[in-house]
């Protein structure tokens, strides 16, 4: 519930604050300079009261957490009084405001942290049911039948002929399976993505062939950026699925890491064959999209282009 040290949370709660401030500023003003001025008067003091909340939530967020759930809309809304009068003295100080209305400033914080913790707590609540459904989700595109179906065919055909890939193959599988049935995590590192991708990838290489050719570039210092769990293997499917196998001729597929200070890219690329294909209904990168977003919300960037026959997922996440 209390995600104060998230930059989109603090964003957001600075925004909705001042937000309510200029409306407030409205009243007793009738010219916009006018309403200016008191709105960058007020600032003076709100601002520095809402990063002192933001501050001091953040700091005892370990402490807040362990409170029963009336406690601590109790803890945080006191936290919010006491923030209101802080920004009153501020403005007092300064000569702003005078005489203070110190009971009304903090009555002010009160009912302003009591709203920005009752969207902080319907966030947290959102992040559940959207994860599992994600999760779900991506369960039944694992196991879907044709992709059964087709990898145990290329096991069964490998038994005589080569039989210790068959065993590679059904081993690779099982490995699917198990981080695929595994208990749900919040988030794991790029590295063991990259390390599932490329289990999925050697078995659909038995498929494709010479039709599937892959091309890896990856940057050891980024493995271990933290992404949703399952975030990459269903992009590396959409590639396979609607790159290599409408085409007689395949498709290249080339997936790249790389660290740039802070900040983790992602890129999976895939060629599209000319006039193959159908267009898909976009629900894995969907998923994909809301996933980053609940993880790292404004930190994350997801982005797709469609160009020179081209399809590239790009996502940018912290290092």
């Amino acid at each position: 519930m209390f995600d104060a040290c998230h930059v989109g949370v603090v964003l957001r709660v600075v925004l909705f604050v001042e937000a309510v401030v200029g409306v407030g500023a409205m009243f007793g003003t009738t010219e916009p300079l006018d309403w200016l001025l008191r709105f960058s008067l007020l600032t003076g003091g709100v601002l520095p009261g809402t990063l002192a909340w933001l501050i001091a939530v953040c700091a005892l967020k370990g402490r807040l957490n362990q409170l029963e759930v009336f406690s601590q809309w109790l803890a945080g809304t006191v936290l919010g009084a006491g923030a209101g009068a802080y920004a009153c003295g501020l403005l007092a100080l300064m000569g702003l405001q005078q005489p203070a209305h110190w009971g009304a400033s903090a009555a002010a914080g009160a009912l302003l942290s009591a709203m920005v913790l009752a969207g902080l707590f319907w966030r947290t609540k959102a992040r559940t049911p959207a994860a599992t459904a994600a999760r779900l989700a991506e369960l039944q595109s694992r196991i879907r039948p044709h992709f059964l179906f087709n990898t145990l065919n290329s096991a069964i055909a490998l038994v005589r002929a080569e039989p210790a890939k068959a065993e590679t193959v059904l081993e690779d599988l099982s490995e699917l399976f198990r981080h695929a049935l595994a208990d749900p995590a919040e988030s794991v590192t790029l590295g063991q993505e990259i390390a599932l991708a490329q289990r999925y990838l050697e078995i659909e290489k038995i498929r494709f062939g010479d039709r599937l050719r892959v091309q890896w570039s990856l940057d050891a210092s980024a493995s271990e950026a933290r992404l949703p769990p399952l975030l990459l293997q269903p992009l590396v499917e959409n590639a396979v699925r609607h790159g290599v196998e409408p085409s007689a001729s395949g498709a290249e597929l080339r997936i790249s890491t790389l660290r740039r200070g802070s900040t983790v890219v992602v890129k999976v690329t895939n060629s599209c064959p000319a006039g193959a294909g159908e267009r898909g209904h976009g629900l894995a990168l969907a998923n994909v999209r809301e996933r980053l977003f609940l993880l790292h919300d404004v930190q994350s960037q997801f982005r797709t282009v469609l160009k020179d026959g081209l399809f590239q997922v790009r996502l940018e996440v912290p290092a």
